[in-house]
């Protein structure tokens, strides 16, 4: 399939839960789970917030983040059988583990200020790793990028996406630790507020970075950036999954495509 066919698709994120897959897309989302007993339920509707009407490029990233967390309760009120990756009870202990652990690191006085947020960073990543150690956690974000990029490529593909949200791990790992660097500089009395502005500008630039790694994927700098999240992919975030499971992602993909193409019918009606 050629890059003109492959822009007139869709453009669709992913998530990979304990049990099943959340697709979503400009408009709308669909999540499917497999319950305990076996049935597969898939249920889907229209984003409450719709980050892909923001174009600002410093407000794009924070946006994606508000649309993240205004989804997550949503799903769980429609599809109280979805199991998030981090409700395991060893996840949250490692997130509690690691927020202490990163609180001294940022008071050591051994590192330069832009170590201790580098390290920091590192550290930060922890628990999402150990969230993605589970087997079928890994199996479902392998099935999540099956579907997802045989849809978009119009033929089967691998486990592994280029446009994984993993991808932007080693972005985000060099733009806040330039930023709490940066902040960590500022009157005490105004540090705070510069930590809190200081992500947000990593947040951003992270996006707008990650999008132009995607545009340009043959860059050396691209790649190298790329480099953290490949890894993390390849050898820790993704398994192959079993056809149940893929079926799984399967049906959350064409639940959340009906949905999108609804809604463009709808706003080209109104238009």
């Amino acid at each position: 399939m050629s890059a003109e066919d492959r822009d007139d698709k869709i453009r669709l994120g992913g998530m990979a839960l304990l049990n099943g897959v959340l697709v979503h897309g400009p408009n709308a989302w669909a999540c499917a789970v497999r319950t305990k007993d076996g049935e597969l339920k898939v249920v889907g509707e229209i984003k409450p917030i719709r980050a892909s009407r923001v174009q600002s490029p410093l407000l794009r990233g924070p946006a994606r983040l508000a649309e993240v967390f205004a989804l997550l309760p949503v799903v769980r009120r429609r599809l109280p059988e979805a199991r998030l990756p981090f409700q395991r009870p060893g996840v949250i202990a490692a997130m509690f583990a690691t927020a202490v652990t990163v609180r001294v690191v940022k008071g050591s006085r051994s590192l330069t200020p832009f170590a201790r947020e580098l390290v920091s960073g590192v550290l930060s990543a922890v628990p999402a790793m150990l969230a993605l150690r589970g087997s079928d956690l890994a199996a479902y974000h392998g099935a999540e990028h099956i579907s997802i990029g045989s849809y978009e490529h119009g033929g089967p593909r691998e486990k592994e996406h280029e446009r994984c949200g993993s991808h932007m791990l080693g972005p985000m790992l060099a733009t806040s630790a330039v930023a709490g660097a940066m902040a960590s500089k500022a009157p005490a009395h105004l540090r705070a507020g510069a930590r809190v502005a200081g992500q947000l500008g990593a947040l951003a630039a992270s996006t707008e970075i990650f999008s132009w790694m995607v545009r340009n994927p043959e860059n050396r700098l691209a790649r190298a950036l790329a480099m953290p999240g490949h890894e993390l992919q390849h050898r820790l975030a993704t398994a192959e999954p079993s056809p149940e499971q893929l079926e799984v992602a399967e049906a959350a993909l064409a639940r959340c495509l009906e949905l999108e193409l609804a809604a463009d019918g709808d706003h080209a009606q109104r238009n």
